[in-house]
């Protein structure tokens, strides 16, 4: 009798080993599995990663490829069609030399005028196509030198400034195009109906926010009036891309305000 309570001390001695070893078996089959299951997990991330990668290798080929075809459509038409304008515009000069019947004469002016439009509105494409200007900097240089362009024949002074500009921040096709549209739509319409005697462009930019602002000290948009196509046709582009349209008119002028974000959705998704 005096031996059975080392047997049982022995026992539970032997219980309690066991009781840890299989709770250490237990730890290691868990340990073992999390680890088995974090490289699974890691490895569906990376073929996820590979597969993204070569979907984003794929969509950069073909963006090269469209930018070597707008580049070849450029070229194209600066060749070709730029040269037959220029040779039409030559000869409609020379004939306007020879003339002397005042009819002939406005008829050839008239075709100088065309000929004039056809050379902008092309110049205006082979910038659009051109990839090379897709930047902040390209599209603000370009505005104020088609908005000075525009009115130098005109008595409305033009003045411009820019707040925080990073000239070499991408902008896509798309929107530099819709930019410019607005843009050209606004001077138009300021040259026809403000009978101001400036313009003002104002940029400005904000880490992805780009703002522009085109003010005039016009007569203003007469009060009740519904906004004209022009005005529709700038908030409908703006809005296209995802930005905002506003406009503000009195009888000191008006000004119409730009705001967009520059960095597009499909890019903000491709960068997260």
């Amino acid at each position: 009798m005096s031996q059975l309570p080392d047997t049982i001390r022995l026992t539970y001695i032997i219980a309690a080993v066991l009781l840890i070893t299989f709770v250490i078996f237990v730890v290691l089959i868990v340990i073992l599995y999390n680890k088995k299951q974090l490289f699974y997990i890691q490895q569906q991330r990376l073929k996820e990663a590979e597969y993204k990668n070569q979907l984003l290798q794929k969509e950069l080929e073909k963006q090269k490829l469209i930018e070597k075809e707008r580049e070849r459509i450029s070229h194209d038409m600066h060749d070709d069609l730029g040269a037959g304008i220029s040779a039409l515009k030559l000869q409609a000069e020379f004939l306007k030399q020879k003339a002397n019947n005042s009819d002939l004469d406005n008829d050839i002016e008239e075709l100088l005028k065309t000929s004039e439009e056809m050379n902008i509105s092309m110049r205006e494409m082979l910038w659009s196509l051109n990839s090379g200007n897709d930047t902040l900097g390209n599209f603000i240089d370009y505005a104020l030198l088609y908005t000075r362009n525009f009115l130098k024949k005109t008595e409305i002074t033009v003045y411009s400034e820019s707040e925080d500009i990073v000239s070499e921040t991408s902008v896509s096709t798309e929107l530099r195009r819709c930019l410019f549209l607005c843009l050209k739509e606004a001077v138009n319409n300021i040259y026809k109906h403000s009978h101001a005697s400036f313009l003002k462009l104002s940029f400005s930019q904000n880490q992805n926010i780009f703002s522009m602002e085109i003010s005039d000290n016009g007569t203003g948009i007469p009060e009740g009036q519904l906004p004209g196509n022009g005005l529709r046709n700038m908030k409908r582009r703006i809005e296209e891309q995802g930005g905002e349209f506003w406009s503000l008119s009195e009888n000191t002028g008006t000004g119409l305000f730009f705001k967009i974000n520059i960095i597009s959705k499909d890019k903000i998704n491709d960068l997260s």
